[in-house]
């Protein structure tokens, strides 16, 4: 028997007066200090948020659901819920009310700890009857009212520890079960790759609700005896730029497009980043010209990894010295991955295929039983990404299974369509889809934001990012239509929703005009 909580804090136990959290207020201005929570304290209030949980009658098994900005509390309530043997939900806080409601029909869940700018939202949500709804201000004051519960309910390996619900590019949201084991393993990529030690610190820019961040920006830093700094405000370059002079952190995490944003900067500005020694991000694809950027700006590689909610913990990632540009990196100690072709059968040498992984700490099951069927076999789980691989065994992203196709008896790889039309600087963004023709034949349509320098009329900007493509693109590869728009159809996470874009060109009809 074991508890995960108790597992997160071990190390924090011999160096109980040094900084486990810095915290900042979403109010905080540039040069405002943040709170530091050492380990002993945040052992204490871990202890507290656990009572205030227990005493609203959560009971072990049940959810709890936690909706408030990043910070101590949310460490608190997430590690103090699994301490008393209930199950917390990391919740977008960028969701609208039918997802709140969704979430709240689905999981049933007990208790929901709400940001008070965001009570008004969830209390819209139909689902939510009967359960108990505590806002942030009150949960905080409770915790400072009640002796701290000291000891964790023992668990089995395998119960149910916490919940993370998908982004829903492909539909509704899943809730995906972890177990304690999964979550007592937090730390894959920090300890087995990076390195990362006691006091070392790490800063990441993406919020908590991501498994990305879960692991790699709190719970992984805890579970080494390390220091994380939080934000409860969304990030911004000039705040990520100041904390990292302030605090030196030892690795630096962010998705792709953060780091474009810095990029924006002047290249002076960004001098501090040399002080940093790791950088990793993950979430997307890398675009080769940000990764060159990147190196040339900072002196260190911008590191791929690649992992999914369902696996928590970082599956594949570029180990220090053996980066390769555009790859994903290699598998980690206790992974393992099959590539399938379409069947089952294992996937032609060189031949793109299905990712499956066998991983440490792999989701339970997702909660409803009718996605599980196809997604986990035998503790196995089917990635539904695109992968091929290399004599040294580094992973090389092709996009997602239903997104690659054939031309003319040759791969076309998206992300390469994508890739070519940002190389240009004529776009922002880049989104390249498969879409049938009117005679029911995949083929790729390319949707760009423009750049802003790109100050043209439309039929225009794409004559000139056509004309940008065929120098980069094999003829296979170039798309059947280019469509300009002003932004990217988005989850509430951030990912591109593919599937709105192929809904609207479809809903032009596509035997009509090309654009080309």
């Amino acid at each position: 028997m074991m508890n995960a909580c108790d597992e997160i804090l071990r190390a924090g136990l011999a160096r109980p007066d040094e900084p486990a959290l810095i915290a900042y207020a979403s109010d905080a201005g540039l040069v405002a200090a943040p709170r530091v929570f050492t380990h002993g304290a945040l052992r204490r209030l871990v202890g507290q948020a656990a009572a205030v949980i227990a005493a609203a009658g959560v009971r072990p098994g049940e959810r709890v659901a936690i909706l408030m900005d990043d910070g101590a509390h949310w460490c608190a309530a997430f590690l103090g819920a699994i301490k008393l043997g209930a199950v917390p939900m990391a919740i977008n806080t960028r969701l609208s009310a039918e997802h709140y409601a969704f979430i709240a029909t689905d999981s049933a869940a007990t208790l929901w700890l709400v940001e008070d700018a965001l009570i008004d939202r969830v209390g819209e949500a139909p689902g939510l009857a009967g359960a108990r709804l505590i806002v942030a201000n009150d949960f905080e004051a409770a915790c400072v009212r009640v002796p701290e519960m000291t000891a964790s309910l023992p668990c089995a390996a395998s119960d149910p520890a916490f919940w993370l619900y998908s982004s829903g590019t492909t539909g509704p949201p899943k809730g995906i079960v972890h177990s304690h084991a999964s979550c007592a393993g937090s730390g894959h990529l920090l300890r087995e790759v990076v390195g990362i030690a006691v006091g070392d610190t790490v800063l990441s820019t993406s919020k908590l609700f991501f498994a990305f961040a879960l692991d790699n920006a709190l719970l992984g830093p805890l579970r080494l005896g390390a220091t994380t700094v939080l934000n409860a405000a969304w990030a911004e370059p000039e705040r990520a730029l100041e904390q990292v002079v302030r605090h030196r952190p030892r690795l630096f995490m962010s998705v792709p497009s953060f780091f474009r944003r810095l990029l924006a900067m002047p290249r002076e500005r960004l001098e501090p980043f040399h002080s940093v020694e790791f950088f990793y991000t993950g979430g997307e694809r890398v675009p080769d010209a940000v990764a060159n950027e990147w190196l040339a700006v900072s002196g260190h590689p911008l590191a791929g990894c690649y992992g999914m909610s369902e696996t928590y913990c970082n599956a594949i990632a570029n180990y220090p010295g053996r980066e390769r540009l555009g790859s994903c990196g290699e598998l980690l100690p206790g992974v393992r991955a099959s590539l399938r072709a379409v069947g089952g059968a294992p996937a032609a040498p060189g031949e793109p295929g299905v990712l499956w992984l066998h991983h440490p700490t792999i989701a339970l099951r997702y909660h409803r039983e009718e996605f599980n069927v196809r997604a986990f076999e035998r503790g196995w789980f089917c990635t539904n990404d695109l992968f091929t691989t290399d004599a040294e065994g580094h992973f090389w992203h092709q996009g997602r299974a239903d997104e690659l196709l054939k031309v003319a008896g040759q791969w076309v790889k998206p992300g390469e369509v994508e890739e070519a039309a940002l190389a240009g600087g004529l776009a922002t963004e880049a989104a390249c889809v498969v879409v049938p023709d009117e005679d029911g034949f995949d083929r790729l349509a390319l949707f760009i934001v423009p750049a802003p320098s790109l100050d043209l009329h439309a039929v225009d900007r794409v004559t000139r990012i056509d004309a940008g493509l065929r120098d980069r693109l094999p003829r296979h590869s170039l798309p059947r239509w280019i469509r300009v728009v002003d932004e990217l159809p988005r989850t509430p996470t951030g990912k591109v929703q593919r599937f709105r874009l192929r809904e609207r060109l479809l809903g032009e009809g596509t035997a009509g005009a090309d654009q080309r």
